[in-house]
């Protein structure tokens, strides 16, 4: 497929599902195009129209994630895999937000329940399981042992 048209058609059907990131949906239409600067021109053009924004992309796949119970770090590495700047990613994350404190209780909560960690083992257990989910260790540390951060 090297018909503008036709390229321009497959990229808007791919964003009426799900936003993408712009490096998504160019890893996407690489396949259907062998030029690339026809590729860039339809994404630039795409952009411009609004059909195709990282900002947009970045603000709902932070929110999805933070309802899934994960954290700044896992979430901040997720989105530099999709190609999302540095800049724009701690514009929609800030792990010292107090926010993130609730959400890894919530998290905690819904793993091991309501009880408070017995022993050793169990708040490592615990930790461990956080630290999985992306949340910083100072959040965990002040959430399991209750140190300020």
């Amino acid at each position: 497929m090297s018909d503008r048209s036709e390229l321009e058609q497959a990229a808007i059907r791919l964003l009426t599902n799900r936003e993408h990131s712009r490096l998504e949906l160019s890893r996407k239409l690489q396949s259907r195009c062998d030029d690339r600067n026809l590729l860039s021109e339809v994404l630039d053009d795409l952009e411009r129209s609004g059909y195709l924004s990282d900002d947009r992309f970045t603000e709902l796949y932070v929110n999805y994630r933070k309802q899934k119970g994960f954290g700044p770090i896992r979430i901040r590495q997720e989105l530099q895999e999709r190609g999302i700047s540095t800049d724009l990613i701690y514009a929609w994350l800030d792990s010292r937000d107090h926010q993130w404190l609730e959400l890894l209780e919530e998290c905690s909560r819904r793993k091991f329940g309501d009880a408070s960690p017995g022993d050793f083992k169990e708040q490592t257990k615990r930790a461990r399981f956080l630290e999985y989910r992306g949340y910083p260790s100072e959040l965990i540390r002040s959430y399991l042992w209750g140190n300020d951060f």
